[in-house]
């Protein structure tokens, strides 16, 4: 490892170029965090230049290189950035804006000495003209940007080549447009220039000139580590990277891979690796108090799926290092980008729910059930050579499992163990839907057991589902699955459309104690309602009355209870009598949810038992129990 200073002009007055590998993250400075600060300190620089003409050096940091060996005479020196992109980016941008605003004051004697520093010379001993021409060539997603901002000869070229980012007058936009970087840093430096020359006399421009041409090229310092044959470029790029909140652990993961990748490297990533690039893996996503983009969430699923054994996201660089160094078929590029996308594009359609295979149907499904423990399962089954109805059945039996449970009341808390569990056990016996169902049946204690049909009957008719043991977006999951299961081959509209704009119904509303009498005909005060309570849990003796209220009380938040309606209704009726809601249901609903509802006459307790039977009828086949 060798380590020098040098001016920005030795930095770049070699026929060399600084490549910024695929691995690196696109170019993020800008003018309120960098660039602003940068140009105070070459503008202070210039000032003293100007006031007495003595270098008063600015250290702007360090930078890493690795030396690339060259295979033959062409071509030139290639050094990948391994640290210190951003510093040498922009630099490239101040050189041309200081290119662009020399030719603005007409002080063009000065420009060898920069475009030196920009471009390389006699290309025609060039393996690649178009590349190794510039002294700086950025990762893939700067590279379109990049080249067109810096071979524009002139501002007027930049605005051709930029129409959307200029108003009419050739200003930057600055409301709704969001600028290329490279356009934005150059627009900058030259204005920031353009402007400090010109703050002086006709005859003072020369001088100022000189005095700002100095102060970039030979009073900004950079320290340049240079690694020998002998030291490790991952080691390095770890040790500067990976204890900061600079880098994703998918971007260490991923120069992980491509350091590997060799000549390879280009076509692996735009065939392989560019997909992960996309916004539905950079989105982020939140569980529990965790939140990270959801390429993370995939690749911890990933090797799960391969491994059955649970990987902390915390420490997901770490594991997947472990993961691949344990696996010798995975010691090369391609392999572990090949089984990344195997798994990747069954993670896509488990998360977005999109298409018709089976992993696709048990996303949409599953989506909000607290499902993200079964993610790795999921992909291990749909990866497998099963057929499409075993998978459908292990699918069936993770979604019942799940309803079940929630409708229940039972805790969520232990899913991931008992999903890795039962991850690990198909891993090492034979992968089937039968030996899934049996070690999910397996299971026993609050913690983890699969509710029976005994149990889950129970908890239907009786529980607090809402308010209670459902939210919202589990209620009307399992109302959409009731519905799409009552429409017969003879239902108009066979695709059910969505049910998440409608409002959730107490067909006897909350408040029913000021607008639905009881069976007898009295009426009921909600602080009798209170009082009904605290007897019931001091345990003192109760009266018909008491017991009546109790009872009402209870009915109210259970499934027979429930429906969907449209949200105008459900406002509109909200407290009113069963048949000013039964003529409404006639009047705009068409869910066959709300059918049997049409054809009573009343509604009290006894209905609500018998609507919830036959409810469960439906439910014990779409999420049938162990047995």
């Amino acid at each position: 490892m060798d380590s020098k200073t040098f001016t920005v002009q030795q930095i770049f007055q070699d026929r060399r170029q600084y490549r910024v590998p695929f691995y690196q993250r696109p170019y993020v400075w800008n003018r309120e965090d960098q660039w602003g600060r940068l140009w105070e300190d070459i503008r202070d620089r210039a000032d003293a230049r100007l006031e007495n003409n003595k270098a008063v050096p600015h250290f702007m940091g360090a930078v890493v290189l690795e030396p690339q060996k060259k295979a033959g005479l062409l071509g030139v020196e290639r050094h990948h950035i391994i640290d210190g992109q951003q510093r040498l980016t922009t630099l490239q941008y101040v050189l041309t804006a200081l290119i662009h605003g020399l030719r603005a004051v007409q002080q063009e004697k000065l420009l060898p000495l920069i475009e030196t520093c920009l471009n390389n010379s006699n290309p025609e001993t060039m393996e690649e003209e178009a590349v190794e021409r510039f002294k700086l060539w950025p990762t893939f997603r700067d590279r379109r940007q990049y080249e067109q901002a810096m071979t524009a000869v002139s501002m007027a070229e930049l605005r051709l080549r930029f129409p959307a980012s200029f108003t009419q007058v050739g200003g930057l936009k600055k409301i709704g447009v969001t600028h290329p970087p490279a356009l934005e840093a150059i627009v900058y430096f030259y204005e920031s220039m353009l402007g400090w020359m010109r703050d002086g006399s006709a005859n003072d421009t020369a001088t100022r000139a000189m005095s700002l041409a100095s102060a970039v090229l030979t009073d900004l310092s950079i320290v340049c580590i240079s690694l020998g044959e002998d030291d490790d470029a991952q080691v390095i790029f770890e040790t500067l990277n990976g204890h900061g909140a600079q880098l994703h652990a998918t971007d260490l993961i991923r120069n992980f891979i491509f350091m590997r990748a060799g000549t390879d490297a280009d076509d692996l990533y735009s065939s392989l690796w560019s997909q992960f690039e996309g916004p539905l893996w950079s989105e982020p996503q939140s569980r529990g108090r965790l939140n990270r983009p959801r390429l993370e969430w995939f690749v911890q699923s990933a090797v799960q799926a391969q491994t059955g054994d649970e990987l902390d996201v915390g420490r997901l660089y770490a594991g997947y290092r472990r993961f691949v160094d344990s696996v010798p078929s995975l010691g090369t590029a391609r392999s572990q980008l090949e089984m990344l996308n195997r798994y990747g594009e069954h993670y896509r359609a488990l998360v977005t729910g999109i298409g018709d295979e089976p992993i696709a149907v048990f996303g949409r499904r599953i989506a909000v059930w607290d499902a993200s423990p079964t993610h790795a399962l999921a992909l291990r089954t749909e990866s497998s050579t099963l057929p499409i109805s075993e998978r459908q059945e292990i699918y069936s039996c993770i979604e019942s499992y799940l309803v079940r449970r929630a409708v229940c009341g039972l805790s969520k808390k232990n899913y991931n163990k008992v999903f890795t569990q039962q991850l690990k056990r198909l891993i090492e016996s034979d992968l089937s839907a039968k030996s899934f169902r049996t070690a999910l049946v397996a299971l026993s204690g609050d913690a983890s057991r699969w509710p029976t049909d005994e149990e889950f009957r129970l908890n239907w008719l009786t529980s607090a589902i809402y308010p209670g043991n459902l939210d919202p977006a589990k209620l009307r999951a399992i109302f959409h699955r009731l519905e799409t299961a009552m429409r017969s081959e003879k239902t108009e509209e066979r695709v059910l459309l969505s049910l998440d704009v409608l409002d959730i119904d107490h067909i006897m509303p909350q408040s029913w104690y000021s607008y639905w009498p009881l069976s007898d005909g009295s009426t009921v005060a909600q602080d009798q309602v209170v009082a009904a309570d605290l007897m019931r849990f001091v345990g003192e003796g109760l009266d018909p009355k008491v017991e009546a209220i109790l009872k009402r009380k209870d009915a109210v938040p259970r499934i027979g209870n429930l429906t969907l309606v449209h949200y105008g209704v459900n406002r509109s009726l909200q407290n009113q009598a069963f048949d000013a809601k039964r003529k409404a249901l006639f009047e705009h609903s068409h869910l066959q949810l709300n059918r049997a509802l049409m054809q009573r006459s009343d509604w009290n307790e006894a209905a609500i038992t018998e609507r919830g039977e036959e409810l469960l009828k439906a439910a014990l086949l779409i999420w049938p129990g162990p047995f």
